[in-house]
């Protein structure tokens, strides 16, 4: 048999696409894009840190590839609650990049363990060019700072813990 009749069945991955797809997702600060051309997908996602991107060509039965999920979060402790079920996350109300403080060098807004008044500013998220203040929805003590300096954040990502 010939190589051509056993690859027939085979997706080609353009590859070209897959890094032009991983450069987007870096430049525009995204953990995830995905493209489909008729019964081919492809999903590019990237850590939020962006050290890791991979590239996952797929088929259309996408239900099947959730169960490794599942399985994973299974597999979780239970011992330690997420942040974001923790009734006291403060998170992201939108997609961009998390600063602790008004300027590079500067004092941070808050630090785990400050007394914060409903209003405070806990830190900034700037999404296109505007520096969004993110502050306590009510008072309390900061109990954790769950994100890094000019770190990207995702919707609804929690970001500030306060008790």
């Amino acid at each position: 048999m010939s190589d051509d009749k056993r690859n027939e069945g085979a997706m080609k991955v353009d590859t070209d696409l897959v890094r032009q797809l991983a450069e987007m997702l870096k430049e525009s600060d995204l953990s995830e894009i995905e493209v489909e051309d008729g019964d081919r997908k492809i999903r590019v996602k990237r850590t939020i840190g962006g050290q890791i991107i991979q590239a996952a060509p797929m088929a259309m039965a996408a239900p099947a590839a959730a169960a490794p999920a599942a399985i994973a979060a299974a597999a979780a402790p239970a011992a330690e609650a997420p942040p974001a079920s923790h009734p006291g996350a403060v998170k992201s109300p939108m997609v961009g990049t998390c600063y602790l403080s008004a300027e590079p060098g500067a004092k941070p807004f808050v630090s785990a363990g400050d007394k914060v008044n409903a209003g405070d500013t806990l830190l900034i998220v700037e999404a296109m060019k505007v520096m969004n203040p993110i502050t306590a929805p009510k008072g309390g003590t900061v109990a954790r700072i769950l994100v890094d300096n000019a770190q990207p954040v995702e919707f609804d990502q929690p970001l500030v813990i306060i008790e």
